[in-house]
């Protein structure tokens, strides 16, 4: 048996600096809070409790909560309403953003592209953080598409302007597709394309993986978007394709028949994780 890891495999730029962002404070010595989970990955913040670090999960919580003196409180990496920013300060917290970069690029980019008068449409999955963070930049109307159907039904206001914009790890063909329809139908959109790079080079690399392989492993909590994403590429190129979040979740008598076994793993996913299942396969079969 052959064992391939995926070059792009694991922590992107902005999760890497998130949770770096919260080691740096923690040597501070002082009360740390992070606004939901600082990623999508039950591993990281498992580790980053057991160290102290406690977790906001939402604005409930937030008006229940009573900072403790000096608390910093973090902004995850797929960032915040502003209402929410300003809630933060206000409750006392000092605030340290984490907000990934390039979210924050799409922040200004709603905000300012709202404030002229044009309408937003916003690629993604309305539940994830990072779509609610974005919708709370918008100063104006605003509409999710989640699926390519979306798109298809979609009937714009007349005489309206609309700005498109992507949640950072929206599946890059399917944003392709909806950018496709809109342009046939020919209505007044201007497109900012907003998946991050490394989600673009990630799912490459997992598909081109997933071709040739005779079962793909898929590393990451199953509340990652980037994740699941990554899981129905590989799902769609190699029948054999395992959703895993930890070494114990995968039946490795699975694997036996298999000549070649690719893994790959969401941006949330730490590296010790990917390793320790390319040694649990090592181990079982060599």
């Amino acid at each position: 048996m052959e064992i391939e890891t995926a070059k792009s495999a694991g922590f992107c730029f902005g999760v890497e600096r998130a949770v770096g962002t919260v080691y740096e404070q923690l040597k501070q010595g002082r009360p740390i809070y992070t606004y939901g989970p600082i990623v999508h990955n039950e591993e990281v913040v498992r580790e980053l409790e057991e160290r102290g670090v406690k977790v906001i999960t939402d604005e409930n919580a937030l008006s229940e909560t009573i900072p403790e003196e000096n608390a910093i409180v973090i902004i995850r990496a797929h960032g915040v309403s502003e209402k929410v920013y300003n809630e933060l300060t206000e409750k006392g917290f000092e605030v340290v953003d984490a907000t990934c970069p390039f979210v924050k690029k799409i922040h200004r980019t709603v905000m300012e592209e709202s404030r002229i008068g044009r309408k937003i449409i916003i690629v993604g999955d309305p539940d994830h953080p990072e779509v609610i963070g974005i919708k709370g930049w918008i100063h104006g109307d605003c509409i999710v598409f989640k699926e390519v159907s979306d798109a298809e039904n979609f009937v714009p206001e007349e005489k309206s302007e609309y700005t498109l914009v992507s949640q950072t790890t929206f599946q890059s063909k399917k944003f392709k597709e909806i950018v496709e329809i809109l342009e046939k139908k020919e209505y007044n959109v201007h497109v900012v394309n907003t998946i991050c790079n490394a989600t673009e080079e990630r799912q490459r690399d997992a598909e081109g993986l997933a071709r040739k392989a005779d079962a793909m492993i898929v590393i990451g909590s199953s509340s990652s978007s980037n994740t699941r994403k990554l899981f129905e590429i590989c799902k769609n190129c190699c029948e054999n394709t395992f959703y895993v979040q930890t070494p114990d979740d995968l039946d490795m008598s699975k694997l036996k028949s298999a000549n070649l076994v690719g893994i790959t793993a969401g941006a949330s996913t730490p590296q010790k994780l990917i390793e320790e299942v390319q040694n649990n396969v090592r181990g079982t079969y060599f």
